[in-house]
């Protein structure tokens, strides 16, 4: 069922849109709400959060549709607005469409009209939804995450939570597979991927063996995040994990001669964690950007086959449980001054 928001301070309109999509209505394919102006409207919102589709008139007193517009974008950046307005000039339609609205319908409603508009917004909502259900549903979030959790990204409460921005302390590791790519100019592609695809099985399951997640493979290499308590000792124990498990592999396997050995940049501090990328294409990666991170990513770029190496400010909150000794001074890219840097031994 499609839920619908509309926003008009005619109140005849009310009875109409019940007239007109009564068969809907009573079929459950819309369930429509109303308010009567802005304020209503996002008050609406607050009560009904699976609303799908906002239909809002322009003129209207407390808060126009306009201003409504860009506080839909603003707090319900998944919602689709349709603006029925009296007021048909371009200059509205440009204002409305550059605010957000996904189309535009002028007055007195040509019902048909809204209909196909209608039908066409639930089609873009309902491929909105696929999308979102096809990124809960790969293979490897499903391997990994229990039923709980999966439970919880069918809901609307995960649908909200997606678009959600927030400053985290956190620790972030680097771990790359060394010379891996040498591997694809002598072998087929079946193979690399299928090698590559059992070395990163491997170094996820000691990821979350530590309470981490995986927040993007990166050709041959993983981006790992780990948050809560204790998050740079986890961290250094799945890195250290990786790194023996992977050391104990043979070199030889049944159609390939490669010895499997990693380079690991960790860091710990504050980072932001959002949705980044492109809201137009619609494809967004949850991921955590800043200095911290750069600074391990450098680490990881830095580090010699089979070292784990970490920052001065990283090595000070873990030093009394591994052991460590000094590598030296580097000189990272975009840091004025060389920072202190360290190995994680054991």
């Amino acid at each position: 069922m499609t839920k619908i928001l509309v926003v008009d301070d005619e109140t005849d309109l009310e009875v109409l849109v019940k007239q007109k999509f009564r068969k809907k209505i009573r079929e459950q394919e819309y369930e429509f709400v109303f308010a009567i102006n802005g304020v209503h409207a996002l008050e609406q919102l607050q009560t009904h959060t699976d609303v799908d589709i906002v239909l809002s008139d322009i003129n209207m007193p407390e808060m126009d549709g306009l201003t409504l517009l860009t506080k839909i974008s603003e707090q319900h950046t998944l919602l689709k607005s349709v603006i029925i307005s009296a007021y048909g000039d371009m200059t509205n339609i440009r204002t409305a469409m550059n605010l957000g609205a996904f189309d535009f319908i002028t007055k007195p409603v040509d019902f048909k009209d809204l209909e196909l508009t209608l039908e066409k917004t639930v089609r873009f909502v309902n491929q909105m939804r696929d999308t979102l259900r096809a990124v809960k549903e790969n293979n490897i979030l499903k391997m990994y995450v229990d039923q709980t959790v999966l439970n919880f990204m069918d809901s609307r409460e995960f649908e909200a939570s997606i678009t959600a921005n927030e400053t985290v302390e956190a620790a972030v590791a680097f771990i790359d597979i060394c010379s891996f790519t040498s591997i694809s100019e002598h072998e087929s592609p079946d193979t690399v991927v299928k090698l590559l695809n059992s070395y990163f099985d491997i170094m996820v399951k000691e990821i979350i063996a530590q309470g981490g997640f995986i927040d993007k493979f990166i050709g041959d290499a993983i981006m790992a995040v780990f948050r809560g308590d204790y998050h740079m000792d986890r961290a250094i124990d799945a890195c250290l994990a990786v790194r023996n498990k992977l050391e104990s592999l043979p070199s030889i396997t049944e159609t390939v001669n490669f010895k499997p050995d990693v380079s690991i940049g960790i860091n710990c501090g504050e980072m932001i964690s959002g949705n980044i990328g492109s809201s137009s294409l619609r494809r967004l990666d949850y991921t955590v950007i800043g200095d911290a991170v750069n600074i391990a990513q450098r680490l990881q770029a830095s580090a010699a086959p089979g070292q784990i190496l970490v920052s001065e400010n990283s090595y000070q909150k873990v030093k009394e449980f591994f052991k460590c000794r000094i590598n030296g001074e580097l000189t990272l890219k975009n840091k004025t001054n060389p920072i202190a840097t360290y190995e994680v031994i054991e």
